[in-house]
């Protein structure tokens, strides 16, 4: 079967928190990470069948959804898991914000590197737990993480460590012996490890394969929570289904009681959206990969002929998020100015990168949109 992923879908005037933004502006919004291609076939179906029942109460998972994370995940990552792993959540965000509960006491601290998504740095705030950032360093073309720094921002108050794998926004993949160094850090520091692993299967370098952080050993496993979700790989965050994988009973006893009477259930169209995906779905991702590639090499190719003020500075191996650094555009504002264009991007600064730096954009739309928006950058700096 081939699939559509140019012809485009009219979501101005829409319920699309992403389109909303810049209501009644010519702005083209390339900035939360939100696709603008239908979801898959098979996921339509399913809901229009569920639809099609006429009952809506309170959901709970039929067994065939579990078995197919499961089987997703063994065929896909070699890691086999067990349904009763399983903790369901209506989205990451929420999931980052129990964890901070869960793990860490009013005060204590919350370790993770930068630039990062966000929620990262404001779930541990929003309780009264204190994020620690520690930045990346930028070698030889490539995003690397400094342990030095790492070693001297932990303390005796830090409880929790957020990863990002693959890393958004630097779109990184990391490699084997980095996340073995990293658990051995959490191991040795007695933190609770947090994997956001919500992009793994947007993997666009064909070389490279998603390591699951709780795979490396069983040690590892037993301090590690795992965050999955179908909502970026297929479009359906707006359905509200993300999962914790945690093995060790204690650890996710201890998650699952900071959840109580604060976290909404997954609803039914989420559970029926998820086990399409993971079952019925694979051709279709594998079509999405080739053409978030293509956009990524020509934004890549742009970049060099047209806009060499405007970098990457390390290779864009996963996500459909690009990382830009337009420190030598000498801009106070470059969203601002950008937007006064007609493009809308992300502020790298929410990420905790320099103010006027680094801005990052969202590829996961048609050919022809990325190349209106590189037109009007472009426009923008003539």
């Amino acid at each position: 079967m081939t699939f559509d992923f140019d012809t485009p879908v009219p979501r101005a005037g829409t319920d699309s928190q992403k389109w909303q933004k810049y209501a009644g502006r010519d702005v083209l919004p390339m900035w939360v990470a939100d696709m603008d291609f239908k979801s898959p076939p098979a996921i339509t179906a399913a809901i229009q069948a569920r639809v099609a029942q006429g009952i809506y109460g309170y959901a709970r998972p039929v067994k065939s959804t579990p078995d197919t994370v499961v089987a997703a995940l063994e065929q896909r990552y070699g890691w086999k898991i067990e349904a009763s792993w399983l903790v369901w959540l209506p989205g990451l965000v929420v999931g980052l914000n129990v964890a901070a509960q869960a793990f860490a006491a009013v005060g204590e601290e919350v370790l993770t590197l930068t630039p990062v998504y966000p929620p990262f740095m404001s779930a541990p705030k929003n309780s009264g737990r204190v994020p620690v950032t520690v930045p990346f360093s930028l070698e030889a073309g490539r995003w690397r993480i400094n342990w030095d720094a790492l070693e001297c921002a932990v303390t005796p108050r830090t409880k929790l460590f957020f990863l990002c794998n693959p890393h958004n926004p630097i779109a990184r993949v990391w490699r084997r012996d980095e996340l073995e160094r990293l658990a051995e850090f959490c191991l040795r520091h007695k933190l609770v490890l947090c994997s956001d692993e919500i992009h793994c299967d947007l993997i666009l370098d064909p070389a490279l394969r998603h390591i699951a952080t709780a795979t490396l050993s069983p040690e590892i496993a037993a301090r590690t929570i795992t965050f999955m979700a179908p909502s970026k790989t297929y479009n359906i965050p707006g359905l509200g289904t993300s999962l914790a994988i945690i093995s060790d009973p204690a650890l996710r006893a201890q998650y699952v009681r900071a959840t109580a009477g604060i976290v909404a259930e997954v609803n039914t169209f989420g559970f029926t959206a998820c086990e399409a995906a993971y079952r019925d779905c694979e051709d279709w991702r594998q079509a999405l990969l080739a053409y978030l590639r293509g956009n990524r090499d020509y934004l890549l190719d742009f970049l060099v002929r047209e806009l060499p003020a405007i970098t990457v500075e390390a290779p864009m191996e996963a996500t459909y998020l690009a990382w830009l650094n337009v420190t030598a555009l000498g801009l106070k504002d470059p969203i601002a100015h950008f937007e006064k264009h007609g493009v809308g991007l992300s502020d790298g600064a929410f990420f905790g990168a320099p103010k006027g730096h680094y801005v990052r954009i969202n590829l996961g739309c048609t050919r022809a949109t990325l190349t209106e928006a590189l037109r009007r950058m472009k426009t923008a700096l003539a």
